[in-house]
């Protein structure tokens, strides 16, 4: 199977659903779905009714019958909600994750692979983070179940997925270490396919892995000392959207008080080629420009993030696309990085739009809470038992737990914005959660699809880069200098 030249980037939450990653995939590209509280998003769909009824449509297709019906009669409301009805809530990851949520996040995953993958021959991947580690094993797996051609990782070290992809596919029990702050070793997450499936574990396609990385030194080490076969790279500057790397050596603030990146941050992509895998560079490359020397830096292709997010085809609400173009085609469209606002603690790009928790006033008027949990950090109890906090939790439960107050300075919740800007945000005391919208710098020329059009779609993006006679890889030496 050859590679892509395009990769669309997994993004946000839902905002890389199932409808853009097959519009993506039946245009002969590498179609994402983004693995982020996926469960949840699963579940709120189904308290909505389920639009057009293809969550349930995925159910009728997963393997264990009778573990689809019951997730259906949990989570599903004929007909949607009330309005001004909260959502039903979720359980929390927890390294003792009751089983109910593991079937619920093996579900949905699948339902997102399926979707994705229904009616067309195209390729399709499964994005998710490291820094979010409960959810990850019972994630690979119901992707899998669902024939995933990629699975795509980063935001830390992903060392040991491709072990555990060998270990799926073959029908066998995996681990994963879980971190835990003041524990003297990581505790152990395992999810067993066969006591998962009460009987002959299925034997599955081990899908591509490509790491999403920053630097040659960490595609170097995750292709040498991996767990298993790492299949490729994407090469991720800091102009890309969502989480970046944090900036080599110590941390410095320009005067807008955002990292400052320099020369030992730019990815040494002739280190990287001569790993002798594919990769792909990210980060404000959607021109035919950019790919085309991509191509020539020997880089089988580009991924594209930003352009995506805004098309027909993603989850961004119509309202939050409309005022981010609207933004663009003034010349007035911002981006901010953020060292604060992620509770990773890595940089996260914020776009400037007044009626989100971009806006200071929106931020500090919204009640600390967490009732999701996806980005909560295990630590160990007094009494030795692991306990969870996050610095975007309200701050004196956080000191409590053993947090630093100084660590929640500027955090924000990112599952729940993020949630809201997809239009699944939970009502809290009756009135719906703010949002908060990712994007890389490429934001500012979103225009270039719209044509005479009010929007675009991902057919769009793509025609826009696979322009003719640009495609033909220059592999000279020469160009391999750094730029």
């Amino acid at each position: 199977m050859s590679h892509p030249i395009i990769i669309q980037g997994g993004m946000g939450v839902a905002v890389s659903g199932w409808p853009l990653a097959r519009a993506v995939s039946q245009e002969g590209q590498l179609g994402v779905v983004s693995g982020t509280l996926l469960s949840v998003v699963f579940a709120r769909r189904l308290q909505q009714g389920d639009p057009g009824g293809h969550l349930q449509r995925a159910l009728a297709h997963f393997p264990l019958r009778e573990m689809a019906e019951r997730v259906r009669k949990t989570w599903f409301v004929a007909g949607g909600k009330p309005a001004g009805q909260p959502f039903k809530t979720v359980p929390m990851p927890a390294l003792d994750s009751p089983p109910a949520l593991i079937e619920l996040t093996v579900v949905a995953n699948f339902a997102e692979v399926f979707l994705a993958k229904e009616g067309h021959a195209g390729v399709i991947g499964l994005n998710l983070l490291e820094k979010i580690q409960l959810p990850t094993l019972p994630s690979l797996f119901g992707a899998m179940l669902a024939g995933v051609d990629y699975v795509l990782m980063g935001a830390g070290i992903p060392r040991a997925i491709p072990g555990v992809l060998d270990q799926f596919a073959r029908g066998e029990p995996a681990e994963l270490a879980l971190d835990v702050a003041g524990a003297a070793a990581p505790a152990r997450m395992t999810f067993d396919p066969g006591a998962f499936c009460k009987g002959a574990a299925p034997v599955l396609k081990r899908p591509r892995f490509l790491a999403i990385v920053s630097s040659a030194t960490l595609a170097t080490t995750l292709a040498r000392k991996s767990t298993g076969r790492v299949d490729g790279f994407v090469v991720e500057g800091e102009l890309a959207g969502g989480h970046n790397a944090s900036p080599r050596g110590p941390l410095q603030l320009n005067a807008a008080g955002e990292p400052v990146y320099g020369p030992r941050d730019v990815p040494d992509l002739e280190k990287i080629r001569e790993l002798g895998l594919p990769f792909w560079i990210a980060g404000a490359q959607a021109t035919p420009t950019a790919l085309a020397r991509a191509r020539r830096l020997g880089a089988a292709g580009v991924q594209v993030g930003t352009a995506f997010a805004f098309c027909e085809e993603s989850g961004i609400t119509p309202a939050l696309k409309g005022r981010a173009l609207a933004l663009s085609l003034a010349g007035r469209a911002a981006v901010y990085t953020d060292p604060l606002a992620s509770p990773t603690g890595f940089p996260f790009k914020i776009l400037q739009l007044t009626s989100t928790l971009s806006n200071p006033a929106r931020y500090a008027g919204r009640t600390r809470v967490c009732d999701l949990g996806y980005l909560r950090k295990a630590y160990t109890k007094p009494d030795g038992t692991l306990g969870y906090r996050c610095a975007g939790e309200p701050v004196e439960n956080f000191v409590r737990k053993g947090g630093a107050r100084a660590d929640t300075l500027g955090r924000k919740c990112l599952c729940n914005g993020l949630l809201a800007t997809v239009g699944l945000g939970q009502l809290q005391d009756g009135h719906p959660e703010t949002a908060l919208v990712t994007a890389g710098n490429d934001v500012a020329a979103l225009p270039r699809y719209l044509g005479d059009c009010r929007t675009y779609s991902a057919a769009d993006v793509i025609r826009s880069l696979l322009q003719p006679d640009f495609i033909a890889p220059d592999l000279e030496a020469t160009v391999l200098a750094q730029t």
